[in-house]
């Protein structure tokens, strides 16, 4: 194509918005059937650089539309409206086992969309693109308040949402690599959750003292929630990936303190020691780690059997019998780390027996893996992880199948929102 004949003209819209908000890529003012290469490049706080492209053919008025158009092969292929975000993967020459995640979330993950002439699966950065664009995705919506809370020996975060409130309420807890992880709270409290991100495993107490925390810690960081005025008490929910769905659990069912509107678990299980706390849990999962991982040919490390089989000594699982409030479990079934599926199928059988099997939804989803993200976050099969309990990084498989997987993320994030406007708001025709 001559440069001097066409201004090749794209646009991305919204060029800034939320990271689970769709957008528009639309390429124009090129000749009818030219090809082209749309690549993606994404630049994150730890220097490391991440890809996607496709290509692309322009119809006959000499445009392609990426949310109507099919990919014709690269990092995806047919028509994937958000594929140059979820097929995000290392540049060439990175180290491996990186993943990709959003620590500042008071600055945008910036990504920039750029036009290539012809079909091209490499070289990128050492061309000059026809075109290019900056797009921003944001975690925290305008006028999101982000608060860190030390009082009481906590480490967390608060977001509110923008507005007077008061707001219901969420209490997130990550899984088991410990850190204050705050994107997944900053993005709720987008939609309107007043939320609070709590560092369980690593937390200063913990590091002061080498002591691990113990139920009293997690009931303190609700009552921080609950008394706090712009919330509406009364209206708590609670969210844990991984681990932090074992506590989620536990703190659910026999807490004292805590009275939850609703639970949400990702990708975790209710097997654990019922006497004691996180000390007796990775004690457990210590001792069966010698004998249940198992390393692949590719030298990663699955965790999946550690809780296997599913106990029948109601002394090592959560009696979910004895919950009184909604549970949504959400469950990838190539999930190589936690038997997370395995453990849904038998908390819906003792939620059955017990008859409250009404307030249980499972969304269960084939061939997604162990992380399951906020829509559009890249999937990462196999990742370098180090536990709390660990002195040294292992290739972790979390599993999933990349297409699967992204299409399973967009659709729970979807549900997750809708349980918890239906269960937080009491009506289902509650935006926010």
């Amino acid at each position: 194509m001559d440069r001097k004949q066409y201004c090749v003209k794209l646009s991305v819209q919204p060029s800034r918005g939320l990271v689970d908000e769709k957008f528009i890529v639309l390429v124009q003012n090129v000749s009818p059937g030219f090809q082209m290469t749309i690549h993606a490049l994404h630049k994150c706080e730890d220097g490391h650089s991440y890809e996607a492209f496709a290509h692309y053919t322009a119809n006959a008025t000499g445009t392609v539309n990426v949310s109507e158009d099919p990919s014709l092969g690269g990092t995806y292929s047919g028509v994937e409206q958000m594929g140059l975000l979820w097929s995000l993967r290392p540049v060439p020459g990175s180290k491996p086992g990186l993943r990709l995640r959003k620590v500042n979330v008071q600055t945008p993950m910036e990504v920039t969309i750029s036009v290539y002439q012809g079909h091209q699966t490499e070289g990128f950065m050492d061309q000059v693109p026809l075109v290019g664009v900056l797009v921003e995705r944001w975690y925290m919506a305008p006028r999101v308040r982000r608060i860190p809370i030390t009082e009481n020996g906590l480490t967390a975060t608060l977001f509110l949402p923008s507005g007077l409130g008061p707001f219901p309420g969420l209490l997130d807890l990550w899984g088991g690599e410990g850190k204050l992880i705050e994107y997944r709270a900053a993005l709720l409290a987008s939609h309107g959750i007043a939320c609070l991100t709590l560092d369980y495993l690593t937390p200063e107490i913990t590091m002061e003292t080498g002591k691990m925390v113990d139920s009293q810690y997690i009931e303190t960081a609700y009552r921080v929630l609950e008394q706090h005025p712009q919330v509406l008490g009364s209206r708590i929910a609670m969210l844990g990936l991984s681990l932090g769905a074992s506590v989620t659990l536990k703190m659910a069912v026999y807490s004292q303190v805590m009275k939850l509107r609703c639970v949400v678990c990702i990708s975790g299980s209710h097997v654990q020691p019922i006497d004691g706390f996180l000390e007796e849990l990775l004690n457990f999962c210590r001792i069966n780690s010698e004998t249940k991982t198992r390393i692949n040919e590719e030298d990663q490390v699955i965790y999946h059997d550690l809780l296997l089989p599913i106990p029948t000594d109601p002394a090592l699982k959560v009696d979910v019998g004895r919950l009184q409030c909604p549970l949504l479990l959400v469950v990838g079934e190539d999930d190589q780390n936690w038997p997370a599926y395995e453990s849904a199928i038998d908390m819906k059988e003792m939620m059955e027996k017990a008859g409250n099997s009404h307030l249980l939804t499972v969304l269960s989803y084939p061939n997604a893996g162990h992380l399951i993200e906020p829509p559009y976050t890249p999937h990462t099969r196999a990742t370098a992880f180090l536990s709390v309990t660990s002195v040294k990084k292992v290739m972790a498989l979390w599993g999933g199948e990349t297409v699967a997987h992204s299409r399973a993320q967009e659709d729970a994030w979807r549900k997750t929102l809708a349980f918890l406007r239906e269960n937080l708001y009491g009506s289902s025709n509650c935006g926010f």
